[in-house]
């Protein structure tokens, strides 16, 4: 366990290599587990990237601290709540619907329960095991796997 956020330094660290990178977004994603099966929610019909499998993730709002916006992300789309943010697992780029150069950071977190899931913005939830991860991006999936 690293606890990401008890190092002063690191949101400064995250936000200048993303400002040398001319990132113009960020989304926060959170790992949740369940013993060896992990949280996925599919974006509903009519979305971008309609269909596609996610971790449960959002943007981070002008002016928003990384994690508060993690906290707060996991339990508007869950209802889950966030007890420790355990580790930093890495980032990777996109382009946002709307054009934006997007990074998203993505961290393993433990949650207080892991039940009920309540969906706000996606039209279902899975949690899959190693061998039966759903359709989602090869940059998730490389998070999810390694």
């Amino acid at each position: 366990m690293t606890l990401p956020f008890a190092d002063p330094t690191f949101e400064g660290t995250i936000r200048a290599a993303a400002e040398t990178d001319g990132v113009e977004r960020f989304v926060v994603a959170a790992v949740i587990t369940d013993g060896d099966r992990t949280l996925f929610l599919r974006r509903p019909a009519g979305e971008f990237l309609a269909g596609l499998w996610e971790l449960p993730s959002g943007k981070v709002e002008k002016g928003e601290g990384i994690e508060r916006a993690l906290l707060r992300e996991v339990d508007e789309e869950t209802g889950l709540r966030i007890d420790v943010v355990e580790k930093y697992l890495g980032h990777f780029d996109h382009t946002s619907g709307s054009g934006a150069l997007t990074r998203q950071l993505t961290f393993e977190v433990t949650v207080a329960r892991t039940g009920p899931v309540t969906l706000t913005e996606h039209d279902a939830h899975e949690w899959a095991g190693p061998g039966g991860i759903p359709a989602v991006s090869d940059a998730v999936r490389a998070l999810v796997t390694r």
